[in-house]
């Protein structure tokens, strides 16, 4: 059968899995009276939940006699390291624009690691029928990007569809709706070359995905490049450098088909298939007939960028809310990870009972910890840092730097440029972006956003959008002032009283309301001032036997601040911890005893002395 393999790349929120939705129901793929999810290949709970995409999924259709197997990959910067590697296994891309935001840094992101990879991507301007969208101009700004990012002539001269992904269109001009999608299927018949795979060569296929199946053991998806491959066949895999790492017989090939991973017992060369019976092999290791010498070459990975303390609970709740709260359940819980997401690395810490994980971002290391969470354990946060790097030549010390894209109406620029003039960030652009708001641009270092993004919507009154993608490393920025505030803490261990709550108000915002358990260490609220002041929040009020003439028995509390974990994550200072339980989220002192709390302090005062 004739074969395609495409990608599918985009910013978060253009509709990627929506169009592949279209694509599957009108290849017929689906019944006509099939009950199929909104969003089918967002499979996993968090994504349903958030909206995005976070791991790459393959499907396939079948049109005019021709498979096309078609990777919806994530969107947003913290996932990147799946893209990557998903680029190496496709001999095409669409790249899918949104027609009102344009191209945004995720898609700069992604068309520059196609653009490299050699790939001529199509583009396909999405949601033309949105009142503000703005295709022609978008297709200009693409093409702008395309020459920015040294495009070659044939990638300059890309073909062009315009869709609205949720009413099932494509078209050649916005101004003439269709009325399927059977231009873009045509086009990518017609543009993406079949794969240019050696069918009678050995097998040799690259590791690109890896998963843990229950059943088949450790899953690895990849693009046969040479060959074919037979169910029960002895092959070997070995690594980026050629050294052997173990010989295996294959148990099982999983071909996609629909929205179905099929067995089959044989597969050729240029299929996308995932293979059962390696206990050793990895992402980007080669798996291969024992004759092949020369491993397939393998993308090199963005660095992480970012990484926290995962620590194990020792708060006086540990173990109410999760099964799993041990050292060793987290640490092989985090092992297990990192063995399927090469973005992430983990590392014994020197702390007892706590583990070093890095990942690209903070959105990334909160959804780690939310899936954690919900498969039971428990465990304690720090504060994300960033990693630096040191100048091989000069020794100077690096650190990594994003590209931040704000989009804001025009009243609130003047406010972002100052917060992020003084975090140190380089305005690098300043333009209209229509409709009344600005798009301003920025180099900004990574650690200088870490908790940014909750004053950023404060201060846009939540109408700013703020992307950002990994730029570079280059030379320390200087110190950069963190939180001014200082936090509520409890000093004693129960259940909050309203009539506490209500005498602290003053104080500052609370994130705690009546009834929630508290104890001695924890933080209940942000204090107006710059100090940390330890509070009773379980103080009830004096009975008397004389009856009070007004009614200040109705307690009226102002609603709490109730934190999100990401929220909390990027709110916690370097003495903080976020406690994550099934059921929880609590922010909590690294020190609960008040006394080691204030040993603490004057040792680190003694070392920044």
């Amino acid at each position: 059968m004739d074969l395609r393999n495409i990608a599918i790349i985009a910013h978060v929120d253009h509709g990627k899995t929506t169009l592949v939705d279209r694509l599957l129901q009108q290849s017929g793929t689906f019944r006509d009276n099939q009950q199929v999810a909104e969003r089918a290949l967002d499979s996993n709970e968090l994504e349903r939940e958030r909206g995005i995409t976070i791991l790459a999924k393959c499907t396939s259709v079948v049109w005019r006699g021709a498979r096309i197997n078609i990777v919806d990959t994530p969107g947003h910067a913290d996932f990147g390291g799946e893209v990557e590697r998903i680029l190496g296994m496709v001999d095409g891309v669409l790249l899918l624009v949104d027609a009102a935001e344009g191209p945004m840094p995720q898609t700069k992101f992604v068309l520059g690691k196609a653009l490299r990879l050699g790939l001529r991507p199509i583009v396909v301007i999405n949601k033309v029928d949105r009142p503000d969208q703005r295709a022609h101009q978008v297709h200009d700004e693409v093409f702008d990007l395309f020459a920015a990012l040294d495009a070659d002539p044939a990638q300059l001269d890309f073909p062009t569809v315009f869709a609205s992904a949720k009413q099932g269109w494509a078209a050649d001009a916005p101004e003439t709706p269709g009325s399927d999608m059977a231009p873009l299927f045509d086009l990518i018949l017609r543009h993406v070359p079949p794969p240019a795979a050696d069918p009678d060569g050995p097998f040799a296929m690259l590791a690109t995905t890896l998963e843990a199946n229950p059943y088949l053991g450790r899953l690895l998806t990849g693009r046969i490049a040479a060959g074919r491959v037979r169910t029960n066949m002895a092959v070997k895999a070995i690594d980026r450098d050629g050294r052997l790492l173990e010989q295996a017989r294959i148990t099982r090939i999983l071909a996609f088909r629909g929205l179905e991973r099929q067995p089959v017992e044989e597969a050729l060369a240029g299929d996308i298939v995932a293979l059962a019976g390696l206990g050793t092999a990895s992402v980007a290791d080669t798996i291969c007939d024992p004759s092949v010498e020369t491993p397939l070459a393998a993308q090199p990975i963005d660095p992480s960028t970012i990484a926290m303390t995962f620590s194990v609970n020792d708060g006086p709740y540990a173990g109410q809310d999760g099964s799993k709260v041990t050292s060793r359940q987290i640490w092989e819980r985090l092992l297990r990870e990192a063995e399927g997401n090469v973005a992430i690395r983990v590392s014994q810490s020197g702390e007892k009972d706590s583990f070093e994980v890095a990942g690209r971002g903070e959105l990334q290391l909160a959804v780690l910890i939310e899936n954690l969470r919900r498969e039971g354990y428990e465990l304690c946060a720090g504060r994300p840092r960033v990693l630096y790097r040191t100048d091989p030549e000069t020794g100077a010390r690096l650190e990594p730097i994003e590209e931040v894209v704000v989009d804001v109406d025009e009243p609130f620029a003047g406010v972002v440029v100052e917060k992020l003039t003084q975090r140190k960030g380089e305005l690098i652009e300043m333009r209209p972006a229509g409709a009344g708001k600005t798009r301003l641009v920025f180099h900004a270092p990574s650690r200088a956003l870490i908790g940014y993004h909750g004053e950023f919507l404060t201060d846009t009154r939540g109408t700013g959008v703020l992307n950002r993608v990994f730029h570079g490393y280059a030379p320390w920025k200087g110190p950069i002032a963190q939180r001014h505030t200082g936090v509520l803490v409890s000093a004693e261990q129960g259940e909050a009283v309203a009539y506490a709550l209500w005498n602290l108000e003053d104080r500052g915002p609370l994130f705690i309301g009546p009834g929630d358990k508290v104890y001695s260490g924890m933080i209940i609220g942000e204090h107006n001032k710059g100090n940390d002041l330890e509070v009773n929040p379980l103080k009830a009020k004096k009975l008397t036997n004389i009856r009070a003439a007004g009614k200040d028995d109705n307690v009226l509390l102002t609603p709490p601040l109730r934190m999100t974990l990401e929220r909390a994550i990027a709110y916690i200072a370097d003495d903080e911890l976020v406690e994550v339980t099934p059921k929880a989220i609590r922010l909590r002192k690294r020190h609960l005893d008040p006394h080691e709390r204030k040993r603490a302090l004057r040792a680190s005062a003694r070392e920044v002395a």
